[in-house]
């Protein structure tokens, strides 16, 4: 490897490893490589070349170079050759710093190292002749050039010195050629031409940090010009010569940097925004705020040099010798001052355009639309306050960078490729973002074109006029327009695709429709197959500039116009099938979104024009029905008034009419013609006055009507009684006819109301309430006096005469007195506790029946009998019997019964008999289940069950024992039965009597009916005659007992009957009694005292 074996490459090994802490390895591959070798081999073996810049890259690793690099921010290395003294070595200094600073620490490392080493006198002196001259012009055109590229870099101008202002020879020559030329003497009233030079002569000349010793070599060099000078005569003709040729060579030089300053400065000037808008390129209004901005601070850099030390060395050296350049200069400094002057402006008044759009460009892209109009208004600011930037090309260009940026916002916004892969998928949401992004720009051409409109008023208005915007907007919106038309394209494919999208789940209707809604999903089917193809599409839609979407959508276009005739061809036999307007109307509905398309206005009108003739068909239908069934509507509303009905008839004709003038309306724009439109819209006219006229005349006869029945029902009395004693509300039909046809008034509206229906409609609130109330009571008399019982009746006799007084007032008045409630209270009340008495009455029927179904006596399983009546099924009777008696007390006190009087004696008679009949079903049940279990032909299983058992002492015996036979087992069951019905206490204490004494009278008879003697089974003769006898003796006692206590009963009836303050009713009820048990003591054979008899006389003539 070239220049590895050198001692000076291992030294720069050395420092490159430790300043960038390189792996050896590291090394070694940058050593293989020759491409990055290249620029050490040269350092190494070229004299000329001072510098060796060393850094880093991410991917490729260490990197050398003979110039500074550019763009890099990391650490540089620069490694420097410093020849040393008499040429004996060269010395090599390492210095670190960052990328960004590289051009600027070379040109440092050059101006305050190299440079004043190799200008010290006495180092030079040690120098070969002319190695040192020579060395720092090398020097110095590297640090020029270095200047030249640090400018550069920065986006800046840099105006290279001449190279002869550095040589102090140079400078003296042309001093002293100048002395030369103005006779070696300096006149003090000398033109500012000496002045200037005598400002800027070498004398006060000097570079940057120059040391003293420089200075002072300088100052002795001027003395010695100036005793030149003033000796002039003494010098020679070579010396002349030699300070001739050095001052041609510096003005020479000066002329040349100021020729290269005009073309430097003049190619900068000249640079022009618009021309990359020219060049078709797309800038941004951001890149246009940096041009300017940099173009000021370059023409400020520019101005800077101009007006430097050194550009006043060449300033006073080219006025000196009255040179053309020096008119070039002072040119150059005008044309860079108004530079200054231009770009100031312009950056001014463009920085509230950049803040608002920056402010823009921060917000969301749903906000951007509102703010059109504010950007626009900076914009024309901009054109009103700048001096400079007014002008119709400038304005166009930053018009076309705004229109650029929201270009570049737009395609941020939506999706990329995927504004179309979503068609397959769900386009909705796209398509409104596509949507957002048109009204966006377009509301940015409506506010350009207001803020011109603006300027044009502003123009003619004001007395200095405004300069309006003259340019083409056009110019302004070109690539705009081209954005917006892909957009429109784009918006027009989406709304194709939803529309086609609806085809899917559409089913028609009629004759051919199968065969029609499968011709639609076929469409259906193929238009899917079209859109999976564009949306396959692998460009950027959004991207003008790419034409392989266009492509595909001409394609698409093409396919979706012949999609559209075939729907057109079932659409059209679709609309022949219909056979009615609403039909064909509904079709058109369902196909409305399709209808917009130019190939299928084109093709259905002839279609849709012959649906006008049937609906002026439907319409003169409908005329024809009203004539023909005017006069008896009512058979379609049967269960309504017969106004109302009319006017229901009247109000489906007119709706009819409407629908069939709104399904006319649905094809009238796609029809075409006004001619049939003015002709269906005035045949509809005519049929809607017929009808109204026809709801007029309705309404007036059933306002008449209406006012003649209210005044009917306003004097009505309220109730009427029916015989036998049936009670009803009067009027009621009538009453519930007028209320129903009121609310159908109501409903309907515009009916005129006549005082006695006004004054009927303001008390129709409380007629309903009082209606209400009286069909209650109406309800629940009835109920009272319809179903009472014969025990029941005296109870609620006297409850009856006071509810036939109040009815009897009720008669009297009429639907709007007042007070009807308070007075059918009563009745409620009654009523309440009646019907409460009457339930607790069917309660004791239901428990009375339910012992007819309850068995004492049950089986143990299928077999044996279980020993007695269990205990649960008494305490079962036992509670019967207790609420019993509770019933009846809960009901003395619903009826409000004296518990002494007769009336409630035979309330309790009654029930009692209704308990008294339920406990003999209850011991028939019990002894017929004896009966049929000891039955052999009807009997199943074993009655009783015994155990035979062998004894020693005893023998065979029984368990239990059966040494008294069933007889005792009999007795004690029945004894059982009877006990379990005695749990149930009587309920009617007085009627006990009279029923034991029936009953005696009845066994009596049976007894004596007995045979004297019985002869059993043939061969056993028994004598009965001692049983009756005896058993005739205990009948005869327990009749005595109960005769004594009827005979006690009747004289404390008579007592009561004769009272002078007993209650007729009363009375009559326990002469009734009374007389039954006379009846009854005759019929035992027992005849009343003397005193009880006349009693009794007296009692039945009252």
């Amino acid at each position: 490897m070239e220049g590895t074996d050198d001692k000076r490459f291992e030294l720069v090994r050395i420092l490159v490893q430790r300043s960038f802490r390189l792996d050896p390895a590291k090394w070694l591959e940058f050593l293989s490589e020759n491409t990055k070798m290249v620029p050490v081999n040269k350092f190494m073996s070229g004299p000329d070349i001072l510098h060796l810049f060393f850094y880093l890259e991410p991917d490729s690793g260490i990197q050398a170079s003979l110039s500074p690099p550019s763009g890099v921010r990391s650490k540089v290395l620069c490694v420097s050759r410093i020849l040393g003294k008499e040429n004996s070595g060269e010395i090599l200094k390492m210095q670190e710093f960052s990328g960004e600073e590289a051009l600027r620490s070379l040109v440092g490392l050059t101006q305050e190292v190299t440079c004043p080493l190799l200008s010290r006198a006495e180092d030079s002196s040690r120098w070969a002749v002319g190695v040192a001259q020579e060395a720092l012009k090398l020097m110095e055109r590297q640090k020029s050039s270095a200047q030249v590229i640090e400018a550069q870099v920065g986006g800046l101008t840099f105006l290279p010195p001449p190279e002869a202002l550095c040589q102090q020879e140079d400078l003296d020559s042309f001093h002293q050629g100048s002395s030369l030329d103005h006779g070696g003497v300096k006149h003090d009233d000398e033109d500012g031409s000496n002045e200037l030079l005598q400002e800027h002569s070498p004398h006060n000349l000097h570079l940057p940090n120059d040391n003293n010793a420089d200075a002072s070599s300088r100052d002795s060099a001027v003395d010695d010009r100036s005793h030149l000078r003033d000796n002039g005569c003494q010098k020679d003709q070579n010396e002349q010569k030699t300070s001739v040729s050095h001052v041609s060579h510096l003005l020479h030089a000066c002329e040349e940097t100021v020729v290269e300053w005009v073309e430097l400065v003049s190619d900068f000037l000249q640079q022009d925004w618009s021309g990359l808008v020219l060049d078709q390129l797309k800038p941004v209004p951001s890149e246009e705020f940096s041009f300017w901005k940099n173009r000021l601070k370059n023409l400020l850099f520019i101005q800077n040099q101009l007006m430097s030390p050194e550009a006043h060395q060449v300033a006073s050296i080219l006025q000196a010798d009255d040179s053309v350049y020096w008119t070039a200069l002072q040119d150059l400094q005008s044309h860079v001052l108004e530079g200054v002057r231009e770009a100031e402006d312009i950056v001014m008044n463009l920085t509230p355009v950049q803040q608002k759009l920056s402010e823009v460009m921060e917000m969301d892209f749903h906000q951007l639309r509102n703010n059109m109009a504010a950007v626009m208004e900076e914009v024309h600011l901009l054109w009103t306050r700048s001096d400079f930037y007014c002008q119709p090309r400038r304005m166009v260009v930053l018009l076309q960078e705004i229109c650029n940026l929201f270009i570049h916002l737009s395609r941020k916004f939506l999706p990329g490729q995927e504004v179309i892969g979503v068609l397959v998928s769900e386009p909705g949401p796209v398509l409104e973002d596509v949507r957002l992004v048109i009204q966006t720009l377009q509301a940015l051409k409506s506010a350009y074109s207001q803020q011109e409109a603006q300027l044009e008023l502003q123009d003619q208005d004001q007395v200095t006029p405004t300069e309006s915007w003259t340019f083409l907007s056009h110019l302004v919106f070109f690539h705009l327009d081209i954005f917006l038309r892909r957009l429109l394209n784009i918006q027009e494919v989406h709304c194709v695709t939803l529309q086609f999208y609806q085809l899917d789940q559409m089913v028609l209707t009629g004759v051919s429709s199968t065969l029609l809604t499968d011709g639609v999903q076929q469409v259906y089917q193929a238009f899917l197959v079209q859109v999976r193809q564009l949306s396959s599409c692998s460009c950027d839609p959004t991207d003008p500039e790419d034409q392989t979407f266009e492509q595909y959508l001409d394609q698409f276009q093409a396919q979706v116009s012949d999609l559209e005739t075939r729907l057109v061809s079932v659409l059209s036999k679709a609309l022949e099938d219909c056979r009615d307007v609403p039909s064909a109307a509904k079709l058109v509905k369902m196909f409305w979104f399709f209808l917009d398309r130019p190939l299928v206005q084109d093709q259905l009108p002839p279609y849709l024009n012959r649906l006008v003739e049937q609906v002026l068909m439907d319409l003169h239908h409908t005329e024809l029905e009203f004539y023909s069934e005017r006069e008896k509507p009512e058979r379609f509303f049967r269960f309504r008034p017969a106004a109302a009905a009319r006017l229901c008839w009247n109000r489906l004709l007119r709706r009819r009419t409407e629908e069939t003038l709104r399904s006319f309306r649905t094809i009238q724009n796609l029809c075409g013609g006004v001619a049939f439109s003015q002709l269906v819209l005035k045949r509809s006219e005519q049929i809607v006055d017929l009808l109204q006229d026809f709801r007029s005349s309705v309404r007036s006869d059933w306002s008449s009507e209406l006012e003649s029945q209210c005044g009917v029902i306003l004097n009505h009395s309220l109730i009427q009684i029916s015989p036998p004693a049936h009670l009803e509300v009067a009027g009621r039909h009538q009453l519930e006819a007028i209320l129903q046809e009121l609310r159908y008034v109501n409903r309907e509206g515009g009916v005129t109301l006549h005082p006695n229906t006004d004054r009927f409609l303001n008390a129709r609130d409380n007629i309903i309430q009082t209606y209400l109330s009286l069909h209650q009571m109406v309800s629940c008399y009835n109920q009272v006096v319809g179903g009472d019982i014969e025990a029941e009746l005296p109870l609620i006799q006297k409850q009856l005469q006071e509810l036939k007084e109040n009815l009897s007032e009720l008669e009297k008045k009429t639907w709007i007195c007042e007070g009807v409630q308070q007075e059918s209270q009563q009745v409620l009340i009654v009523h309440s506790n009646i019907r409460e008495a009457r339930a607790n009455m069917d309660t004791m029927r239901r428990i009375a029946q339910g012992w007819v179904e309850l068995d004492l006596l049950q089986r143990s399983g299928d077999s044996l009998l279980e020993g007695g009546i269990k205990d649960q099924t008494c305490r079962g009777i036992k509670a019967d019997g207790e609420q019993l008696l509770r019933l009846t007390q809960v009901n003395r006190s619903l009826y409000s019964a004296d518990e002494s009087s007769e009336t409630w004696t035979r309330y309790l008679d009654y029930v009692d008999d209704q308990v008294q009949d339920g406990l003999l079903q209850l011991l028939l049940r019990a002894l017929h289940f004896l009966t049929d279990s000891m039955n052999p032909q009807t009997c199943g299983p074993a009655l009783l069950a015994v155990s035979l058992q062998l004894q020693e002492t005893a023998g065979l015996v029984f368990e239990p024992t059966i040494d008294d036979g069933p007889v005792e087992f009999l007795k004690a069951t029945m004894r059982d039965v009877y006990g379990a019905a005695a749990l149930v206490p009587r309920i009617s204490a007085s009627r006990d009597g009279n029923y034991q004494i029936q009953v005696l009278l009845t066994i009596s008879s049976e007894v004596t009916q007995l045979e004297e003697v019985v002869l059993l089974q043939g061969w056993l003769q028994v004598d009965l005659r001692p049983f009756t006898t005896c058993l005739l003796s205990i009948i005869l006692d327990w009749k005595h007992m109960y005769t004594h206590f009827l005979l006690e009963s009747t004289t404390n009836s008579l007592q009561q009957v004769t009272r002078p303050a007993a209650d007729q009713e009363e009375s009559s009820s326990s002469t009734l009694s009374l007389i039954d048990t006379i009846l009854l003591l005759e019929a035992a054979g027992v005849e009343l005292p003397e005193h009880l008899a006349a009693q009794l006389q007296v009692v039945t003539s009252l």
